[in-house]
């Protein structure tokens, strides 16, 4: 919305300067910026509210770790305060004609919602098992029908609506409407459903140690943000031989103001953390690397971008089927780690929580650099 008035002030006065704006990049720096100075600025009175309205973590007794019994008096639903810092400044400095501003908003807001109402039935209402699972899945399925209908049958994406990139292969493409086009919702849009409930719940999976979550996903949306920039511009895509995207460069401001926002957040998230974000900020950070992912059709790199949370959720998975099946052969259950997710695991070896934090970091840089090689080692 700033954004469309300095427009209307360059166009009819054209004062010096403003011109800069016209700009992806100089929108995108503006935009990370507001969002760090948001999020640190506004989160100190958001905690002191949730601190007065009483709105703390719940931990589950059955956890079986005793240093997380200490955080039951930490605020929770700081989610609140990533939303307010995503939302105002791509609200600001996207541009509000495009149809990639209006989803990648609407997908962070709607799943954001799902995970208040999740964080209220846990801490207001005393509920530990919080939102029904049911529930939950049909909040994040809508939120996936949504896009998968839009990005199917929006008339600015029938060109490539179906079509996305294969990592490490030059010139490949699948195209997922195989059954034919007037069938090519029949596998697109459940695809785009998984996407969308997989990551956001791999997201809610790995907000578990101090700064964790905010941490990988800075670093995701920065990776995200680089394959926005570069699919929006002809000369990047054709150089590249990626998929061109016509104005998905305006998602490069969503990234910047994701990426600011939960640097923000690192400011009282980190160990020992002045509060969590919650399902409110998991599910939505998680619903938006989905959304991004597919409208860039980048979803088949998202275990690489996302590569934590990937891991996260796959030894989840990994443990709860192997208990299942040496319960059944053996009549005991049996475990491959000690605790799931993983990063559990490592704090029940002795490591501390802080040191588990930042070699999660440092693996998610590495694994998001290795998603920005697949563009040239192809």
């Amino acid at each position: 919305m700033l954004y469309e008035l300095l427009h209307w002030f360059e166009v009819n006065f054209q004062p010096a300067g403003f011109g800069a704006f016209e700009f992806i990049t100089t929108r995108a720096a503006v935009a990370a910026a507001m969002a760090l100075f948001i999020s640190v600025m506004i989160g100190q009175r958001i905690i002191k509210w949730l601190e007065k309205m009483q709105l703390r973590e719940v931990i589950r007794d059955d956890i079986g770790l005793d240093n997380h019994l200490g955080k039951a008096h930490t605020p929770t639903m700081g989610g609140i305060i990533i939303l307010l810092a995503v939302l105002i400044p791509a609200l600001l400095w996207m541009k509000m004609d495009s149809i990639y501003t209006w989803m990648i908003i609407l997908v962070t807001l709607l799943l954001g919602i799902v995970g208040f109402v999740d964080d209220y039935i846990k801490v207001v209402k005393q509920d530990k098992s919080g939102l029904s699972g049911t529930f939950k899945i049909i909040g994040q399925i809508s939120v996936g029908l949504m896009v998968g209908l839009t990005l199917y049958f929006w008339p600015e994406f029938q060109d490539f609506n179906t079509l996305t990139t294969v990592p490490f292969l030059k010139s490949v493409n699948i195209d997922y409407a195989f059954l034919g086009e007037a069938l090519g919702w029949v596998i697109y849009i459940p695809m785009v459903i998984f996407v969308i409930t997989a990551v956001s719940n791999a997201t809610n999976l790995t907000d578990g140690l101090d700064g964790l979550a905010a941490g990988t996903s800075a670093i995701a949306g920065l990776i995200l943000g680089i394959f926005a920039y570069v699919s929006g511009r002809t000369d990047f895509s054709d150089f590249l031989d990626i998929i061109y995207l016509p104005g998905s460069g305006e998602l490069t401001i969503f990234c910047a103001s994701l990426v600011g926002a939960c640097m923000g957040f690192l400011w009282y998230n980190t160990h020992p953390a002045s509060v969590f974000m919650g399902d409110t900020g998991s599910l939505a950070l998680g619903g938006s690397f989905g959304a991004l992912a597919l409208m860039l059709h980048k979803e088949l790199l998202l275990p690489i971008i996302c590569g934590i949370f990937f891991i996260e959720t796959i030894s989840v998975i990994i443990q709860t089927t192997y208990f299942k099946f040496t319960k059944r052969k053996y009549g005991e259950g049996k475990r491959v780690f000690l605790m799931t997710p993983i990063h559990h695991h490592f704090e029940k070896k002795g490591l501390p929580e802080s040191k588990i934090v930042v070699r999660f970091w440092i693996i998610a840089l590495l694994l998001g650099i290795l998603s920005l090689l697949t563009l040239k080692l192809r």
